[in-house]
């Protein structure tokens, strides 16, 4: 890697176009070596595009990338052999055994027989799938092709791997299990690029995160400080009388200026505060809406006062839910 930079991946204005579509838009990124980079969005923003671009495996319409200080266009060869890519759905021959997937990736990659073999079994049993080894891969559950799929990358431990949607669909015992092998992974010094659209999954694993967008990265920080650039405050409420509701909201939208959001559950509610109230009156804003609840006779049963979560971050940055059902990307 280039002596003179600690990033393993920056990109400048990196542009993908197909047909009219402009799937990434200018994309900017500085990913540091080391940790997890997570980089948010909706099916369609452009997350895999960019992946791909980065990949090597699509070329750039406009901009530049450097991928471990190696230019993505220039010296392509130099990128993949340094980086893996572990895709949304399983790569691997579903006819063959899990040991003969691993085996076989081992051989391509100059192991001898006996060397693929041993390799096989550390990497089958590192992620618990010993004794699934002797089995056809189309009989694992989604959770275990997540597993020995992220296995087959680190057939050869690379520098740099890139994650998309590594657990899209599954349980949600197995997608802690797949972020106990990425924790694994950085703790043995692999950077790792994280494409996810869920934010609780960014949240947990990443150290630094960006947004992306229609193809353009709309907000860059730590988790904290995506927070607090949108507000550092959100306040969630359950009442004891779900027909109060409305009787609740117009009490805080009058109490504390701001807009109440319904949630899912009849009984609940939220809003989230500005930059400025919770840093110097949310404390009196609240306790003055709650004392305005009880004066008329509307039944809290659970309050609670924090920072705002990622879904409401990417809410107030773009408009919708990180989980949209569109698809453009994909279409492009």
């Amino acid at each position: 890697m280039d002596n003179h930079s600690d990033l393993a991946i920056e990109t400048t204005g990196l542009v993908k176009v197909f047909g009219t579509t402009r799937a990434v838009d200018g994309v900017d990124l500085a990913v540091p070596s080391g940790g997890v980079y997570g980089f948010l969005g909706p099916n369609g923003a452009g997350k895999t595009t960019t992946i791909r671009m980065l990949a090597t495996l699509l070329v750039p319409d406009g901009g530049t990338a450097r991928v471990l200080g190696h230019d993505i266009v220039r010296e392509a060869d130099a990128v993949r052999s340094r980086v893996s890519l572990t895709g949304q759905f399983a790569s691997l021959d579903e006819d063959l055994t899990g040991t003969e997937n691993l085996v076989m990736l081992a051989r391509l990659l100059g192991y001898s027989r006996a060397q693929a073999k041993v390799r096989a079994a550390e990497l089958l049993d590192a992620f618990g799938l010993g004794e699934a080894g002797g089995r056809q891969v189309k009989t694992y559950s989604g959770g275990m092709r997540r597993r020995i799929d992220i296995a087959a990358s680190i057939v050869v431990t690379p520098d740099l791997i890139f994650l998309d949607e590594p657990t899209t669909g599954l349980d949600p015992r197995s997608r802690n299990q797949v972020w106990d092998i990425v924790r694994a992974l950085v703790a043995g010094g692999t950077t790792i690029l994280l494409t996810t659209q869920y934010l609780d999954e960014a949240d947990k694993l990443a150290d630094r995160i960006a947004v992306i967008d229609h193809g353009k990265v709309i907000a860059e920080g730590t988790s904290g400080e995506l927070k607090a650039s949108v507000g550092a405050g959100a306040i969630h409420l359950r009442l004891l009388d779900p027909t109060q509701r409305a009787d609740a909201v117009r009490v805080l939208e009058q109490s504390l200026n701001v807009q109440v959001h319904l949630e899912s559950d009849p009984a609940s509610l939220s809003a989230r505060l500005g930059v400025v109230e919770v840093a110097h009156e949310a404390g009196d804003r609240v306790a003055y809406a709650l004392a305005e609840l009880s004066r008329q006779g509307i039944a809290v049963t659970h309050f609670s006062l924090g920072q705002p979560s990622l879904d409401e971050v990417f809410l107030a940055l773009t408009g919708h839910p990180a989980e949209s059902d569109t698809d453009d990307e994909d279409a492009a």
